[in-house]
């Protein structure tokens, strides 16, 4: 059935295609955040344990989030690790870096994350898709405090 929701088709679908990129960020980023918090070790463990927790767990209920929007403007969502690992800008860590290297590559991937976001506004804006705005929105919200208070462990 066609999708009729007051936006045309190709600007549903470039808004699909940054937020496609933006879901494939997210994973990663989850992705990442979980291993960093089975695999961290050192001083400040429990501090960064709980962290990464509260930090993947937000980020699980993103990607769902993220997802369902791209469907409800009509088109698949990405959901394959090949897929995700082709519109992603995370790069993968290989091996176990120490703690204060896992801060840093969060902050980045973080602040990758917003920028993702940010880049899509500007169709967004044009289509007045303000439930697309709002998403991006709140997800920049959580990406830039989440740098903030990731940088700040790293200040002395």
């Amino acid at each position: 059935m066609k999708v009729d929701i007051g936006i045309d088709e190709k600007t549903r679908g470039e808004i699909a295609e940054g937020l496609s990129r933006l879901l494939a960020d997210t994973y990663s980023l989850y992705l990442k955040t979980h291993n960093f918090h089975w695999n961290v070790t050192g001083p400040m463990f429990q501090t960064l344990h709980l962290m990464f927790e509260t930090q993947y767990n937000e980020l699980a209920l993103a990607v769902d989030l993220i997802a369902e929007r791209i469907r409800a403007l009509g088109f698949p969502a990405p959901g394959t690790y090949s897929e995700f690992a082709k519109l992603s800008a995370i790069e993968e860590t290989p091996g176990v870096p120490k703690a204060e290297e896992m801060i840093r590559l969060l902050v980045q991937g973080q602040e990758t994350v917003a920028r993702t976001a940010r880049s899509i506004f500007s169709v967004v804006d044009q289509a007045n898709d303000e439930p697309t705005a709002d998403l991006l929105t709140q997800r920049l919200q959580v990406h830039e405090k989440t740098a903030w208070m990731l940088r700040s462990l790293l200040e002395e």
